[in-house]
């Protein structure tokens, strides 16, 4: 089995005020960038996994929650600047607004800009809007997977079938932790993504179980280093 660290990132920004735990700073992002690059990482989609068995060499994935205008302004031209991968995950209730669930301070991508990135970058699942899926009732979450599906065919969205829990949050006890996978199948989602921190092994052992490295605005580069080869140890 090949190692998978899987990154997860939120805001970016040029301020180096607003730094923060959801918030990276642009020199950062690129600095973690290029070490990527000059380690020989390969990045992946993950729709790029679906048929996959093995993988050979360093790998990664490079993963964003919640599409904000800022990623778009900052990140987008250094993953093209660097020729890396990314999977954007989309809360679909507040595409074209504002991030409502935090402090509404963040503006979130249109389906414009959705659509000038779709064929250049991978989008997919970040739920409808954007709650904890272990305090919703099981119809809730019914209807969550409806109005995101909806919003797909009409808006003509290219999405692969992953799913990144809001604040990593699902059941985490039977049955209702098995009655929300078997809901995550009956939706045909391949993946199901957590945070847990964790460096994971691929094949993936539980594909709705998929651990993500949340990595910081306010933690140096030599953490970044660290969590990408260890994940977080306690």
């Amino acid at each position: 089995m090949s190692k998978l660290p899987i990154l997860m990132y939120h805001n970016i920004t040029t301020d180096i005020s607003k730094r923060d735990k959801l918030t990276v700073h642009k020199n950062l992002l690129e600095k973690q960038f290029k070490y990527l690059v000059k380690k020989n990482y390969k990045t992946h989609f993950l729709s790029e996994l679906d048929h996959k068995s093995i993988l050979t060499g360093k790998n990664i994935i490079i993963t964003f929650d919640d599409v904000t205008k800022n990623q778009l302004e900052f990140a987008i031209p250094l993953l093209k600047k660097y020729n890396l991968k990314a999977t954007f995950f989309i809360p679909f209730a507040y595409v074209g607004k504002y991030d409502e669930w935090n402090n509404s301070n963040e503006a979130i991508m249109s389906t414009e800009d959705l659509k000038s990135i779709n064929n250049e970058f991978e989008l997919a699942y970040h739920s409808f809007y954007h709650r904890k899926y272990s305090i919703l009732t099981k119809e809730e979450i019914a209807n969550d997977f409806y109005l995101s599906e909806k919003y797909k065919k009409e808006n003509n969205i290219k999405l692969h079938q992953s799913l990144a829990y809001p604040y990593g949050n699902f059941p985490k006890k039977n049955p209702e932790k098995q009655l929300f996978f078997k809901t995550l199948k009956n939706n045909k989602m391949i993946y199901g993504l957590r945070i847990g921190n964790r460096i994971n092994k691929f094949p993936f052992e539980n594909p709705f179980e998929i651990n993500r490295i949340d990595i910081k605005g306010n933690e140096s580069f030599l953490k970044f280093i660290f969590k990408i080869n260890f994940g977080k140890l306690f």
